[in-house]
């Protein structure tokens, strides 16, 4: 077993233990290299994560390993690390909350490849204040057809005075996200979402559906529109996935959904802290650009 090291991190040190693990073992990207990049990439991934509760994507034995979705902050995670207790069926769970740099660098050290967020902040957990549109060409399609229906879904959403923002996943697909002023709870925001969804779908009914079982899509991307829903959550923002590489969940400028070079992985753990460094923050004013969900 290797050596712990300490990251600095906001205003800690954290120490991250088996420092040299491979938790990519065909990229070389060891458990340090992971804290590092969280440490990196805080600065911009806090603001759009404080104080909503965090579902961990563990790997405790690397990414060729079987890895676990984590709810419940453990019981030996430090006081520093804030949590939040919120409803659930027949109960309730504490989550842990991703409030600033250190607590992401310590959720890498604990083997956390990839934090997944609420749509939703603890202090008012029924009332979003994002939807999330999920352009999953998995199943057939092409990245052209995604980006396209990006674009599309886009017009779509600023024609009701909203403000859009993209990201690609690191995975399949793309994100476009609507930041909402908090108001209408999960179920009316579902139903709106839907309903958006089914009009982008119906204009391009050949390349696009609602359908959830894969065998019914016919080859078309999938516009989902689950996750916004009570507790539900979608991979957080400058997020590594569990994939080899490390790709990146990478906020985009809208206008690089023109761009044909774009994939869901054009950004790794290693080829990030270039495009931070480059290329400015795409959400920096999501917040302040929140409209009432026009219902």
């Amino acid at each position: 077993m290797s050596e712990p090291a300490e990251v600095r991190a906001g205003r800690r040190r954290v120490v991250i233990s088996s420092a040299e693990k491979l938790m990519f073992p065909k990229a070389g990207i060891t458990k340090l290299e992971l804290a590092e990049h969280y440490a990196r990439v805080a600065p911009r991934m806090v603001p759009l994560v404080r104080e909503r509760p965090v579902t961990m994507h563990s790997f405790p034995g690397g990414i060729e390993a079987d890895g676990y979705l984590i709810k419940s902050a453990p019981k030996h995670f430090p006081d520093w690390v804030a949590r939040a207790t919120v409803r659930k069926r027949g109960g309730t769970v504490t989550h842990a909350l991703a409030n600033n740099a250190e607590t992401l660098v310590y959720l890498a050290g604990q083997n956390c490849v990839t934090p997944h967020v609420w749509l939703s902040r603890a202090d008012r957990p029924e009332q979003p204040d994002r939807v999330i549109f999920d352009l999953d060409p998995h199943e057939g399609g092409t990245f052209a057809d995604c980006r396209a229906a990006a674009r599309d879904l886009g017009e779509l959403l600023r024609d009701r005075g909203l403000a859009t923002y993209a990201m690609v996943t690191g995975s399949q697909g793309l994100h476009v996200v609507v930041p909402i002023r908090r108001g209408p709870r999960f179920p009316e925001v579902f139903q709106w979402a839907k309903a958006v969804g089914i009009e982008l779908a119906e204009a391009s009914p050949d390349k696009l559906t609602l359908e959830f079982l894969k065998e019914n899509r016919g080859g078309r991307i999938y516009v989902d529109v689950r996750r916004n829903a009570y507790a539900q959550h979608a991979v957080a923002p400058y997020a590594v996935r569990p994939k080899e590489g490390a790709p990146v969940a990478m906020p985009i400028h809208w206008d690089e959904l023109s761009d044909r070079k774009l994939r869901s992985q054009s950004w790794t753990l290693r080829s990030a802290p270039a495009r931070l460094e480059s290329d400015g923050d795409p959400w920096q004013d999501m917040t302040r650009h929140a409209r009432k969900l026009p219902v």
